[in-house]
């Protein structure tokens, strides 16, 4: 399965067809999974619902899975008091610092479940291991978004792009933790998971990473976001209740001539199990009707005042 978690969305009605090319596009392209994103910049407002609907307004693939991401933009350290607020009403958090304290902050403390950085603007500080490995052993991925730098006629977004994400990758030690994605607003800005791949493989991440990056981690993101919000503490998650079904109850012998089995016996109910012992042998059937017999011959004979004829035997 591959995915692209990073599919710009807009609340205006009017984009709503070429959100909807776009993920048609995706589909064709031998996407499974599209997480649509809504970006937050300045104060968080008062209201963090999501505003992103459940269900589309226009017909979606069957084979395309729609997820919910929100992306904030952190430029203020005063802004992740309701971090956990916000995470709770989307599937995926990702923030997006803009400077290198913020990064700093990111790696650290907060709780996300993505840091993507704007790789077509120029950083004015270095990516180094030092400064992301605190994110990477807390199972936070990095995002490289692709879209920003090759739709776009700006050549300076491009070559940021190709500069950051080689700093990136090699801060990462050849791409651990990474992820791609596309960030396209419309359907000229996606690319197949092949050319993704080839293309990171031109900045300097291997085949093998790129390929992780577009499915494993992707997935993994996916699922880790999943525990955090419907799991307990975020380890366990019950999926089936555990609820034993209630067998059919069936004959000595069914209508296809096969015997029952010793879990069908064994959940009889007590009425069949008592009258299955009272079934006796045609040997005991014959001795209790001959002992009737002779009991019925008893009673007459008193009644007349005859004896019973007795047999003997000669010695």
């Amino acid at each position: 399965m591959f995915y692209d978690l990073n599919v710009s969305w807009k609340p205006d009605l009017a984009e709503y067809q070429n959100l909807q090319h776009t993920i048609i596009f995706l589909a064709e392209l031998g996407y499974n999974v599209i997480a649509l994103n809504h970006t937050l910049t300045g104060k968080l407002p008062a209201d963090l619902s999501c505003p992103i609907p459940s269900e589309l307004p226009f017909t979606v693939p069957q084979k395309i899975k729609i997820l919910r991401r929100c992306t904030l933009v952190l430029s203020d350290p005063s802004q992740n008091h309701r971090l956990s607020q916000l995470s709770s009403n989307y599937d995926i958090l990702a923030l997006r610092p803009v400077n290198e304290k913020s990064l700093q902050q990111a790696c650290q403390s907060l709780d996300c479940d993505i840091i993507s950085i704007d790789l077509s603007s120029r950083l004015d500080y270095y990516i180094k291991l030092k400064m992301v490995a605190p994110a990477i052993e807390r199972g936070i991925k990095f995002e490289i978004c692709y879209a920003p730098g090759i739709s776009t006629q700006n050549s300076g977004a491009r070559r940021n792009l190709i500069s950051n994400a080689t700093q990136l990758i090699r801060a990462t030690r050849g791409g651990r933790g990474l992820i791609l994605s596309s960030e396209a607003s419309r359907a000229s800005g996606c690319r197949g998971p092949s050319d993704v791949i080839n293309l990171a493989a031109v900045w300097g991440l291997g085949q093998e990473k790129g390929h992780e990056a577009v499915s494993k981690l992707a997935r993994s993101v996916v699922v880790s976001a999943h525990l955090k919000r419907n799991s307990y503490r975020g380890v366990i998650d019950v999926v089936y209740g555990g609820e034993k079904p209630a067998a059919p109850i069936a004959d000595a012998k069914s209508k296809t001539g096969q015997k029952r089995s010793a879990d069908s016996i064994s959940s009889e109910p007590d009425s069949k199990k008592v009258k299955a012992t009272l079934v006796v042998s045609k040997r005991e059937q014959k001795r209790q009707k001959k002992a009737l017999l002779e009991s019925q011959a008893k009673t007459d004979a008193s009644k007349t005042g005859k004896d019973i004829p007795t047999k003997t035997t000669n010695t």
